[in-house]
């Protein structure tokens, strides 16, 4: 790294990418394109053309259900077929969680979600980040909040019937959530990040919210 280029800035932006051909090879609940591209290098020099293959998810809105009150979380179990064949269940505990669909804020994700997958309305939703889920190969974006709930409402099934969701609402104490992300119960990604996110603002949000 030179003197001149910090770790915190980008060299190149979008307008340094060629795509010379895109096309899409598979259409289905999903799309996967197939990209034939160009970039340069830091070298100086130029990147020979060459392929990837991208899914195409768009971007997606989870929240971690809070309440300050009773200092617990509402975490979903649920069904993920990405977990078959792994030395796990693939019944995960998750966040609440859905597709940003075409003219909605994350926002109204939020609420639409809460309400159908646990059956929760949020009074207040903190940011808590964007992320790139894994851009070698997808483009998805999730958009990351806390919501405060009043816990001892959640409970019971939930889900869409006809999106084959089928849905068990769990109210957790947040130690316990801690405890099972750091022993690996919990292993996905916006679980992760949004129950440590929790112990870092735990303080501040008990306060802010009580």
């Amino acid at each position: 790294m030179s003197q001149q280029q910090g770790a915190g800035s980008a060299r190149f932006g979008q307008q340094d990418v060629t795509v010379d051909r895109r096309e899409t090879v598979y259409q289905g609940f999903f799309r996967m394109d197939k990209l034939w591209l160009s970039h340069p290098r830091f070298d100086g020099g130029r990147m020979p053309q060459f392929t990837r293959e991208l899914f195409l998810r768009g971007d997606a809105t989870c929240v971690l259900p809070y309440d300050p009150q009773r200092d617990e979380v509402v975490l979903l179990e649920q069904f993920r077929a990405g977990v078959i064949g792994r030395d796990q269940s693939p019944w995960l505990l998750e966040l609440v969680a859905g597709m940003n669909e075409v003219g909605e804020t994350p926002e109204q994700v939020a609420q639409r979600e809460g309400d159908e997958e646990a059956g929760l309305s949020f009074q207040t939703l903190e940011k808590i980040c964007e992320y790139l889920v894994s851009p070698g190969g997808t483009d998805e974006m999730i958009h990351l909040f806390c919501g405060r709930v009043d816990a001892s409402r959640a409970g019971g099934l939930h889900g869409i019937a006809a999106e084959h969701e089928d849905i068990r609402v769990h109210v957790v104490p947040v130690a316990e959530a801690l405890a099972m992300v750091a022993d690996g119960r919990i292993n996905n990604a916006a679980a992760i990040i949004g129950l440590q996110w929790l112990q870092l603002n735990h303080q501040r949000l008990r306060e802010a919210w009580a």
